[in-house]
């Protein structure tokens, strides 16, 4: 426990997977994740993880069938609506890294309310990661630097990685020390290309569908066993 991750984020993958083995439509998976969700963030806030951030939606993801996004936006919204009180009564604030201006208007209706009702609460902040590319995070703070350059708010003398991360979506949390990977897949999908410079990677096979405590468990140990040198000799 004194060695916990204290920034936890997850590429939650093979909902499609889980589904297509048991011969249902991929909608299935996705309603199975949040099951999984809500038992991955109800432990990280239990464990005292101070900041978890989950891979929701990516930018990529509007490529998918037109079905298969309303069908996501919808459990988006239910889930939002259904769970506020829960992260109220968890003291959990909520975030979103990405550019949600896109979501459908029902799906940013609830995602702004339960911003900002848990504004407030000071115990572990979640991250929706929605509509996200770790690309287009960094043309943006590429463009508010420009931005900011030009109206002569920025020196370029001084300018330096923190006041690029500070344009960053997660200018005020450190960056992830654990990323865990579900369904084995072997890559990063364009996700906090800037923050996960020095993050610890934990892959398993276990599909989003089926994780669950033990699994988080599992990835938490297996951080703990590794050893960070951030380039340096010890």
């Amino acid at each position: 426990m004194s060695r916990l991750p204290r920034h936890v984020a997850i590429i939650m993958d093979g909902n499609g997977r889980w589904a297509k083995t048991r011969g249902l439509p991929r909608i299935a998976g996705h309603t199975e994740g949040i099951e999984s969700v809500r038992a991955t963030v109800t432990e990280c806030a239990k464990l005292g993880i101070g900041h978890l951030t989950l891979y929701a939606f990516s930018y990529e993801n509007w490529e998918r069938p037109s079905d298969e996004i309303d069908a996501l936006m919808h459990l988006l919204t239910e889930y939002l609506r259904e769970e506020k009180q829960e992260l109220i009564d968890n003291n959990i604030r909520l975030g979103v890294f990405g550019d949600a201006s896109r979501l459908p208007e029902h799906a940013q209706h609830a995602l702004n309310e339960v911003i900002e009702d848990t504004s407030g609460l000071r115990g572990m902040r979640l991250n929706l990661a929605l509509n996200y590319s770790g690309r287009q995070e960094i043309l943006r703070a590429a463009t508010k630097i420009a931005r900011q350059h030009a109206e002569g708010r920025l020196d370029l003398a001084s300018f330096d990685e923190r006041t690029f991360a500070g344009c960053l979506d997660s200018f005020d949390q450190p960056d992830p020390d654990l990323l865990i990977r579900t369904s084995g897949e072997m890559r990063i999908s364009n996700f906090l290309l800037w923050q996960i410079a020095y993050t610890e990677i934990h892959v398993t096979n276990v599909l989003w569908p089926d994780f669950r405590e033990n699994e988080l468990h599992r990835a938490i140990a297996n951080f703990q066993h590794r050893t960070r040198k951030f380039g340096r000799v010890i």
